[in-house]
């Protein structure tokens, strides 16, 4: 079964930086938007950021403007999220996930594979 997988997460303290990575392995990234997603502890998963097939970037999230970043290298199938100057409200569960249509959305019920997720956490 298909199912992509990030890592990258960890413990880092307020101000520091991490990259998340995705790897989608099988899929055909052409034809694959692709998101990240990200549940605190007693809230709702969000979306972030999305990345088109041809790049271009959807941010959806007011909170992580001008402090993430999504890429993707289609080449290697993999998906990044370069996330700056963390704070601890950043603490969450985050998730990659693929739709397969070239057009984003932050709809959690439009995505068609999710990630197992990997832990951030932000702390001094």
């Amino acid at each position: 079964q298909l199912q992509p997988v990030e890592s990258g997460g960890g413990l880092v303290q307020p101000g520091e930086s991490l990259r998340l990575s995705c790897e989608a392995s099988g899929f055909v990234m052409d034809d694959y938007s692709i998101g990240w997603f990200r549940q605190a502890p007693g809230k709702e998963r969000e979306g972030l950021l999305c990345i088109r097939p041809n790049g271009i970037i959807s941010n959806y999230a007011d909170s992580v403007k001008g402090r993430f970043t999504i890429s993707r290298d289609n080449a290697k199938n993999m998906v990044y999220l370069q996330m700056t100057s963390l704070k601890a409200e950043d603490t969450a569960v985050y998730y990659c996930a693929l739709r397969r249509n070239i057009v984003c959305t932050s709809s959690r019920v439009f995505q068609d594979y999710w990630g197992q997720g990997t832990q951030v956490t932000v702390s001094a």
